[in-house]
This record gives C-alpha cells, structure tokens and sequence, in this order.
C-alpha cells in the first residue's frame, strides 16, 4: 500500500547571482545531451547491422538493454543516499552513460566486438541514463524557480528537440559518406567517439550548476504489486493496462523496421533518414493542432483517435516497400503517433496524482520494459524462425497491427479522472527509427507550469496544454 516517504536531502540554497549561471548551464547541458542522443544509441541498430550481426540481434539490441537498464536505476535511491547529493548522483551516472559509448567506438575501429558485449555496453548506457532521471528532475526544482520554470523548460525543450534533429541528420549523412567510401565502420567510431564527447560537456555543465535546497518530500510510494492490483479498479492503473498491452503489440514488429529496411530492403542511410525526417517533421506539425484538439475535446477522446490511428501502421508497410510510398506512410505515421503520445501523457498526468507519479512511473518504467522485450522476444523468435525472410517481415507488421485493435478492448475501460488538460514538457532519451523516441516526463516542469509558476493559478484561468508549441515532442517514428 502507499505510504510516506519523508525523505529529503537538502544543500544550501544558491545565491540569486547564480541563477542565470545555473540556467545557462543546463541549456547548454540539454543542448550537448541532445546531441548525443542524435549520434549516438539511435544507430545502434544499425551498427551492428554492420558489424554483420543477425538481423533478430540487431532488432533487440533496441529493446532488452532497456529492461537491464529498468533494473538498474531501481537502485538510485540508495545511491543519493550514499552520495548525499542529487546533484553528484547525476553527475556520476552521466560520466558513466558517457564512458559506455568508448566500447562502441573501439569495436567499430577494430571492426569487431563480440554481441554479449554490444547488448551489455547498450544496457550500461541505459542504466546510466535512466538513473538520471529521478535525481535529476528533483535537483532542477530546487535551482529553477517556479515563476519561470514552464516558459524556460519549453525553450529549453525546443533547443533540444532542434539538436536532436541536427545529431540525426548529420550522423545519417556521415554514414552514408561512409559507406559510399567504404569507411563506414570508421565513420560509427567517429560518431561514437563524438557522442561520448558530448555526453562528457553535458556532464561539465552538469557539475557547473548548484544544488539548491531540497524540500521533505510528500511524495507516497506505490509498489509494482499494487499497481498491478489497481489495474482492474483505477483510472491510473487502467491506462497502464492499456498502455502495456499497445506496448506488447508495437514491440512484436517495432524493432525489427531498422533491420528490415537496412538490412532486407538495403536501403542507402540517405533513404533510411529521409524516413526518419518524415515523421519528425509530420510530428513537430500536428503536435500543437492535436494540442488544440485535446483542449476541445479532452485528453481521453484524443487518446481514442491517436489509438485507432496507429492500429494499422504496421501493416501499411506490407503492400508496397518503396521510398515514395513509404515516404506517405510515415508522413501519416508521424501525425497519428502525435495524437497518441499527447494523450497518453496528457491522461498520465489526469489519472495519478501527484504525490504518487514518480513512483507509479518508476514501476510503470519497469513494467513497460518488460513489455517491451516481451513482445520484441516474441517477434524475434518469429523472425528467426522464419529465417528473416521477406515473409517473415511481413508476418510481423501484420500481426502487430491486428493485435492492435484488441487493445481497444482495454482502452475501452479508461477514464479520466479530470478534464483540465496540463502542460508539460519532455525529456528525450532516445530516438527509435521505428518507434520515433523513447520520453521522459519533466516533473519539474508540470510543476510549475500547474501552479502558475508561483502556487497561484494561471491568471486567465486556463492552464497551458502539452503540444500547444512543436517543443512538446521531440521525436520522430518510423515504422509501427
């Protein structure tokens, strides 16, 4: 059952000339951060594809490092304890993501590293990255004030999600040059060594920040088990139902869209780029329209068009594999896959309260790794079975979409415990060619733009919502 935490860790609170240090370093953090994001573990997938690993290995190489990262960062609460600070657990875990690209790039100019050792740098990387979450998002409380924290996450936002795209586009190219002058295995060290280097300056700027004081918490802890109990009786755990088993459903053809264009369809890095801008772009477009729409119409119905959209994404890849049709398919991908992501959030924050949501999300974080490799295992062993033939693909994308629509089942029992919608702002932590990104919420700042920034309520009476500005969403997909 839930129960207090009445825990804190406070430090001094920073002298006001610090502030525009502090916010200048941590936009500068976002921006080297990002950047990494861009070059580095978004071509995971297809580095090993050219380290000629199978095509099944190269699709979980995107999803079963998550749930041995999931597992990982269940131990930072003991690590702030030990460091007696957020600030230097922060530090330490970024220092560690950006040591777990130094593997990748001395295989890539060795031209050899052994698979064991590709899924287990992969699932340092994300150990370390999810670790930062939490402290994180609790340290930028204390150093942001209030009064300007939702206009300075949504500029902050903004200059990520433009970095994540320029990391993006320039790494595709550079593999393309790359491969073009047989120097692709030298270009991912390249990229690797690059990405590393920018996880190193995002760190620096880390450390470069104070570390105000840390209120007692009142947040209330929420055990896996119990959310799993509140499956069948509460809004919160309804949604997470929902949530799981769309997971499932995605994860069976998901991560295997990388392999399947790269390594089926041998299609040139120009092409599988330009795939991947059609999405983002589609989605940086229909973000604030869908914003509008949730405002309207309210976070559930929006919920209920982005869950019809993406039923038949998958499939849509079965009838035709070329560049111009594809280019469509992806364009409409981007636009459902907006509606269904503002949603979830939107409802995320509806459904639980407050002084559960970071532990409901740490258990929901766990359990949607698991249900990620579940259906990624699931759909690899069909792959391989099947010997990765073309037949093979095409079984995956149509099964993902009609598992799809038995998920309607459980979206059929949501509810929305309010209809005010709230603002928030994302943190990337990834981008997936066939899923678009993985997110994190910026508790910090829903806080503030919930309150009014200074516990007073918005002045119009009108919160801001979620994708009424293109910073909301970072991400792009590709695929399902």
């Amino acid at each position: 059952m839930s129960q207090g935490t009445g825990q804190s860790i406070a430090a001094g609170r920073p002298p006001r000339g610090e502030l525009r240090r502090n916010l200048c370093s941590s936009v500068t953090d976002a921006l080297a951060y990002s950047v990494m994001v861009g070059v580095g573990e978004t071509y995971l997938a297809a580095f090993a594809l050219a380290l000629s690993v199978s095509q099944t290995a190269a699709g979980l190489i995107a999803t079963v490092p998550i749930l041995g990262g999931a597992v990982l960062q269940l131990a930072v609460p003991r690590l702030v304890q030990v460091l007696g600070s957020y600030r230097r657990a922060v530090v330490l875990c970024a220092s560690v993501q950006a040591a777990s690209f130094v593997p990748l790039a001395v295989g890539a100019l060795l031209g050899r590293l052994p698979v064991w050792a590709l899924f287990a740098t992969a699932t340092v990387y994300w150990g370390a990255g999810l670790a930062c979450g939490p402290p994180w998002n609790t340290w930028m409380e204390s150093i942001v004030p209030g009064r300007i924290r939702a206009r300075y996450f949504a500029r902050r936002s903004r200059l990520s999600q433009m970095a994540v795209f320029l990391g993006l586009v320039a790494a595709g190219l550079a593999l393309q040059y790359g491969r073009e002058t047989e120097q692709l295995l030298n270009t991912f060290a390249i990229l690797f060594a690059l990405a590393a280097v920018m996880r190193l300056v995002s760190t620096i700027y880390l450390a470069r920040q104070s570390e105000g004081e840390i209120h007692h918490s009142t947040a209330r802890v929420v055990s896996l088990l119990e959310l799993v109990r509140r499956m069948s009786r509460r809004a919160d755990g309804q949604l997470i139902a929902y949530l799981l088993a769309v997971q499932v459903a995605i994860q069976i053809s998901g991560p295997y869209f990388t392999p399947f264009m790269l390594g089926r369809l041998h299609f040139s890095y120009r092409e599988y780029l330009l795939l991947l801008a059609a999405s983002f772009v589609a989605k940086f477009a229909a973000f604030p329209l869908w914003g509008q729409v949730a405002q309207k119409l309210g976070a559930r119905r929006l919920l209920w068009i982005g869950g019809i959209g993406i039923i038949p994404m998958s499939a849509l890849w079965m009838p035709s594999q070329t560049v111009p049709y594809l280019l469509v398919v992806q364009l409409i991908s981007g636009v459902v896959w907006a509606a269904y992501d503002l949603g979830v959030f939107l409802l995320i924050f509806e459904n639980i309260p407050k002084e559960e949501r970071t532990s409901v999300l740490t258990s929901y974080n766990f359990a949607n790794a698991v249900a990620m490799v579940g259906g990624s295992v699931l759909g690899g062993a069909m792959l391989k079975a099947m010997a990765e033939s073309m037949q093979a693909y095409m079984l995956l994308f149509g099964l993902s979409g009609g598992l799809r629509i038995f998920t309607l089942l459980f979206l059929w029992r949501v509810t929305a415990d309010r209809t005010r919608p709230v603002a928030m702002e994302m943190r990337p932590l990834a981008v997936r060619p066939q899923l678009g990104g993985i997110e994190r919420p910026l508790l910090a700042a829903l806080d503030g733009e919930e309150n009014g920034g200074d516990g007073s309520a918005h002045a119009n009476g009108a919160p801001g919502i979620a994708g009424a500005s293109p910073a909301a969403k970072p991400l792009e997909r590709v695929g399902g």
